[in-house]
């Protein structure tokens, strides 16, 4: 028992020491509140130095790893807050409100997140190098794994590539082939392996999200929709649903109000503008679903956001 204490404390201090690392990474590259694209493909920054409310977000399938401070995400009504000792995993794009739980400008919540690469994970079951993970219950498509020192080092090693740009396009590549393969052997190889796998529901569901992103303007008939994922009808709707916590009518009706909502703030168009390019025929209506999604009708919702972003400024 001593002996297994023993280990665990010296994997606690790994796991500080390769947190504390990533976090300077992070400050040096990111000052000020902000989203940060790196030129390291697939890989993002992020801090935020206060909590916020929930704000609404469209999540890709990635690993969200926090280095400091607590985040939280909502999906169809089920809360994953997560800290420096829980990431956060999505196997689809999904529909979220995410929030900063814990952060100051003195401690700042910094974290990054990872996309996920759908051909290299297959590539790695195909080997069949990685075991097979213990059966789930229902299916799921976001989960939270436990934080270990053998994500964190490959995690490291990606980071600290920023200050080797000339080393991005050889390395990044192989230190990101690791990180899928620590995936897969961890707690939620399950939930990452779902989407890998051609003949998998959530892989059927990803390929008709794909085509709602595309095509979320356009009309939409889900016995189409399932039919081109070589689906039934009532199975899709089953599966899209458990996977995503929205009917297929409801994901392509949050794309185009965000859509919409990203037209008025963004390129200045009113309300009616935005609503018929993103499919809607009726104003009054998109008006009414666009206070149900966001609280507030169009024009009051985006002169509330510019105000802040003034503020901010």
């Amino acid at each position: 028992m001593a002996n297994q204490n023993h280990t665990q404390n010296i994997q606690g201090a790994g796991i500080g020491a390769l947190q504390q690392s990533m976090a300077g990474v992070i400050a040096r590259w990111v000052t000020k509140q902000a989203d940060y694209a790196t030129p390291v493909p697939n890989l993002s920054f992020f801090r935020r130095e206060v909590p916020s409310e929930p704000d609404f977000c469209l999540i890709e399938p990635s690993v969200v790893i926090l280095v400091q401070g607590e985040k939280q995400i909502a999906i169809g009504g089920e809360e994953y807050p997560y800290d420096t000792s829980h990431f956060l995993i999505t196997s689809l794009d999904l529909p979220a409100t995410s929030q900063v739980i814990s952060a100051s400008p003195e401690q700042p919540c910094l974290g990054f997140a990872l996309k996920l690469d759908l051909r290299m994970l297959a590539e790695l079951i195909a080997q069949g190098n990685v075991p097979p993970p213990q059966a789930r219950g229902a299916g799921s498509s976001i989960g939270l794994g436990r934080v270990t020192a053998d994500l964190l080092e490959p995690c490291n090693r990606l980071l600290r590539l920023m200050d080797e740009p000339d080393a991005i396009d050889v390395l990044a590549p192989l230190i990101e082939r690791e990180i899928h393969f620590r995936l897969l052997l961890g707690d939620q190889a399950a939930l990452v392996r779902q989407i890998a796998s051609v003949d998998s529901h959530g892989y059927r569901v990803a390929k008709a999200i794909d085509w709602l992103k595309l095509n979320f303007a356009s009309s939409l008939r889900v016995e189409e929709l399932a039919a081109r994922v070589q689906m039934s009808a009532p199975t899709f709707h089953h599966h899209f649903r458990q996977l995503t916590s929205m009917s297929p009518l409801q994901y392509q009706k949050w794309l185009r109000l965000n859509e919409a909502k990203r037209l008025m703030l963004n390129e200045h168009l009113d309300a009616a503008s935005a609503a018929f390019q993103v499919g809607y025929e009726s104003p009054s209506q998109f008006s009414r679903e666009y206070s149900r999604l966001f609280g507030a009708p169009p024009k009051r919702d985006i002169e509330r956001l510019r105000s802040q972003a003034s503020n901010v400024a």
